[in-house]
């Protein structure tokens, strides 16, 4: 008795419809090779308000806002960025030094070298990042996508005209001590402007200046070391600057007075 063994039926192929139109056709089609199908994600406006993600922006951090959550400083831009910082050398230092470590270099261009000199050995002799010019010495930076540069003008209570101004890939921070004459002009210009602890008097002109909030006219005269008020066009936000142990080594505690 002999065993039949069934054939299997002939496996059937279906050829794939071949995409109109050339290569411009075969580019829309994915080359004839079709992906997974997946119905579409839709939002209403209300869920979309809803979501949160926990990324900050790229930059510098700062310090940490009023919710504890981390503030960013976007120093490395692809169009001019000012920023006027009214208050200590400590917060300008953190922040150069932050700054080098995201791989910006660093002009810094003072008329008291002496108080920069010891973060300059700290970073090898100027050689990662950090240099310091004289007053009106600061030769052109180069600063580029690759190689984004910060300025800093620590030039006193009136800076003379910086020959190295803001560009592409290079932003400048001008630090004033307190609220001098030629305040009023660099606030105008600036895209961002930093406030610590001033007096009342300076605290009542600068809030005519930007237009302040009667509150914060108020709170500046109050502000613990470490504290600033950041303002950018008609956002506010209060950030208190926390050291690292090797910044608090290298540059002491917050201080407002130098």
């Amino acid at each position: 008795m002999t065993a039949t063994v069934p054939q299997q039926p002939a496996p059937v192929t279906t050829a794939a419809p071949a995409p109109r139109g050339g290569a411009r056709g075969r580019l829309r089609g994915g080359f004839g090779l079709l992906g997974p199908r997946h119905p579409r994600h839709t939002l209403s406006p209300d869920q979309v308000d809803a979501l949160t993600l926990p990324i900050g922006d790229d930059g510098v951090v700062i310090g940490v806002d009023a919710a504890g959550a981390p503030a960013v400083l976007g120093l490395n831009r692809p169009t001019p960025y000012d920023i006027v910082l009214i208050g200590g050398l400590w917060t300008a230092q953190v922040l150069a030094l932050r700054a080098a470590a995201t791989g910006a270099r660093v002009a810094v261009e003072t008329g008291r070298p002496q108080a920069w000199i010891q973060m300059v050995h700290a970073m090898g002799g100027g050689q990662n990042g950090l240099a310091v010019y004289e007053v009106g010495r600061v030769p052109p930076q180069g600063a580029s996508a690759g190689t984004p540069v910060l300025v800093v003008r620590d030039c006193g209570m009136r800076p003379p005209r910086g020959r190295v101004v803001s560009g592409p890939w290079q932003s400048v921070l001008t630090l004033l001590p307190y609220l001098s004459p030629v305040a009023p002009r660099l606030v105008r210009q600036a895209r961002l402007v930093g406030v610590q602890r001033i007096s009342p008097d300076e605290a009542g002109e600068l809030g005519r200046a930007m237009t302040l909030p009667r509150a914060d006219v108020d709170s500046l005269p109050t502000l613990a070391d470490g504290v600033t008020l950041w303002c950018a066009d008609r956002d506010r936000q209060y950030v208190m600057t926390q050291p690292t142990d090797a910044e608090t080594g290298l540059l002491g505690t917050p201080r407002r007075m130098d």
